[in-house]
């Protein structure tokens, strides 16, 4: 029994060490934010520990060059040879946000690029008097200043839906006049043809029945289908097929 108690206590005393030992060799992650390159290196490589500059990005509040944002955050218990990845400032945007209102999307694009800026979103908006495919807005406006990411969202005028109508019924009704309401409304006439009577059915006949031959439509043909069919909706300009007799 005494044995046993005395490696359990042996035990405890090599975990308790063991645990010492390696949080006995952490070190807390400095704040470094803020700090220039060198002055950063300089503090990390003091506690044991490595830095790498991932990434750069436009700040208007960091200057340029100073250390804007770090992982692990300050603080964080790291072991020795640990890598803090920081991303470096660029400073305030340099580049002049050009006025691309009144241009059309294809110019704007290219007037942005030009300038080594991004289109960041487009959007599209009816509006009443104004070519399609026009700058209405933009964001950040032109001239903007202290300007985070340089990229631009635009919003363009968009073309307007086609007004539709519910198709009304033409059967009955001469293709001259049908032809003309047509014609008045905004819509095309499409495909005329005339319709074939059907053979008359005789049970005694011996001898095939004559298939009457349909004749040319003219404006006095009587409309007997059409498509679109009656109350379908069709939009201005589309066509209208009709079947006459």
């Amino acid at each position: 029994m005494l044995a046993l108690v005395l490696l359990i206590i042996a035990m405890l005393s090599a975990l308790t060490a063991m645990r010492l030992a390696i949080h006995g060799q952490e070190v807390a992650v400095p704040a470094i934010v803020g700090l220039a390159p060198t002055e950063a290196e300089h503090t990390v490589t003091g506690l044991g520990l490595q830095m790498s500059v991932e990434q750069r990005f436009y700040s208007p509040q960091i200057p340029e060059g100073r250390i804007m944002s770090q992982l692990p955050a300050p603080g964080t218990k790291v072991r020795p040879g640990w890598q803090i990845r920081v991303a470096q400032s660029l400073g305030p945007t340099r580049v002049a946000i050009p006025d691309v209102t009144g241009q059309s999307e294809h110019a704007a694009e290219l007037n942005i690029r030009r300038r080594g800026l991004d289109v960041a979103a487009t959007a599209q908006v009816e509006a009443a008097g104004i070519p399609v495919d026009q700058v209405l807005a933009q964001s950040p406006p032109a001239n903007a200043t202290q300007v985070l990411a340089p990229k631009i969202s635009l919003l363009l005028t968009a073309a307007p839906d086609p007004q539709t109508f519910v198709m009304p019924s033409f059967t009955g009704q001469p293709l001259g006049s049908v032809s003309r309401t047509l014609q008045d409304a905004g819509f095309r006439l499409g495909n005329v043809s005339a319709a074939q009577a059907a053979p008359p059915l005789d049970a005694n006949a011996v001898s095939p029945a004559i298939v009457e031959i349909p004749a040319e439509p003219s404006p006095a043909s009587i409309v007997m289908s059409q498509a679109p069919g009656a109350g379908q909706k069709i939009s201005a300009g589309s066509y209208v097929s009709l079947e006459v007799r």
